[in-house]
């Protein structure tokens, strides 16, 4: 099969597509021909060996895919084959097929194509996960989303109104701007022109929940627009710096800082990710959720679109046809 291979560490990222074995079928396991995979900015930091799991070389990246099941292993009950479905690896999904344990795919309705499936779990997942099972956000609150307009921003906004909140959405240009204004943010700060505490004071007064995928010195200005009892939730870094926590911020305002890591939650409460999951698929079949796909790529363009992400060009999602 092919897949697209990362065999050294770089900046920028660079693939290398090639012909290799496909895995072989274990006990509990599923084969699944890939469709398409998503691309996450977690994928960027691994092919330059800069995420917190650095694989061995040579390997071929990727975390979500959707596709079609074509095997499956005796015991397995729960799905068959040609179910559509998503899929959630370790790694390996930059490939014509993965071989994954069952638990780990999750039908998708008609309604839904392999573009949206393979955009969907790790961006919504991390969204929902983060404001409902971590930050605790319930309607009538403020919700401020930092890098509104990336893959995790979006989907933040969309779910916080699914949520009954009140959204104020923060990106660095007025173009970014408008996607996250077409996905229902109430407000809309640009924090490269604009200073982001003096913006939230006047439009809302403070805010409850930050939602913070970017780190660096917009982390800093959130936190001083708290209010009490506010809770700041730590998505990632995509601006390059982590962000040390003056103590004394939540100290004043009762306010709580929280890590929402949605990776691990496979191996240590994977009953939460499934709940979590059939929750977003149930919205996204009510029309709550619009899934943002600025741009699909080949399997052999895999480099092009690892760099739309490592350029800050991207909204919303990107993603590999594997098979196009």
């Amino acid at each position: 099969m092919r897949a697209a291979l990362c065999k050294e560490y770089g900046t920028p990222p660079k693939l290398i597509v090639d012909n290799v074995d496909a895995p072989s079928l274990g006990e509990g396991q599923v084969r699944v021909d890939v469709y398409a995979c998503g691309i996450n900015f977690a994928d960027v930091l691994i092919v330059q060996g800069k995420y917190q799991a650095k694989p061995q070389l040579p390997f071929v990246p990727g975390g979500e895919v959707s596709g079609v099941v074509s095997e499956i292993s005796p015991e397995v009950r729960s799905l068959k084959v040609g179910d559509r479905v998503l899929a959630m690896v370790s790694q390996g999904g930059f490939a014509e097929e993965v071989v994954i344990q069952a638990e780990r795919a999750l039908k998708i309705p008609e309604t839904m194509d392999f573009k949206t499936g393979a955009s969907f779990a790790v961006t919504y997942g991390t969204s929902h996960l983060a404001l409902d099972h971590r930050a605790h956000l319930t309607s009538g609150e403020t919700l401020l989303v930092l890098g509104a307009s990336g893959g995790v921003g979006l989907t933040a906004v969309e779910i916080g109104k699914a949520m009954g909140a009140t959204v104020i959405g923060a990106a660095s240009t007025d173009e970014k701007l408008q996607v996250v204004k077409d996905h229902g943010a109430d407000y809309l700060i640009n924090y490269s022109e604009q200073d982001l505490r003096d913006q939230v004071k006047s439009l809302v007064g403070g805010v409850d929940v930050v939602y913070d995928p970017v780190g660096g010195d917009p982390f800093l200005q959130a936190l001083r627009c708290m209010n009490w009892e506010g809770r700041i939730i730590v998505i990632g870094f995509a601006s390059g710096t982590i962000q040390k926590i003056p103590a004394n911020y939540l100290l004043l305002k009762n306010c709580s800082a929280v890590g929402a890591y949605w990776g691990p939650y496979n191996e240590r409460k994977p009953e939460v990710l499934l709940n979590s999951l059939n929750t977003l698929i149930s919205w996204f079949e009510e029309d709550k959720l619009a899934p943002h796909i600025s741009a699909s790529f080949s399997l052999g363009e895999a480099d092009q679109a690892l760099a739309l992400l490592y350029e800050r060009k991207a909204t919303g999602k990107v993603v590999l046809e594997t098979r196009r």
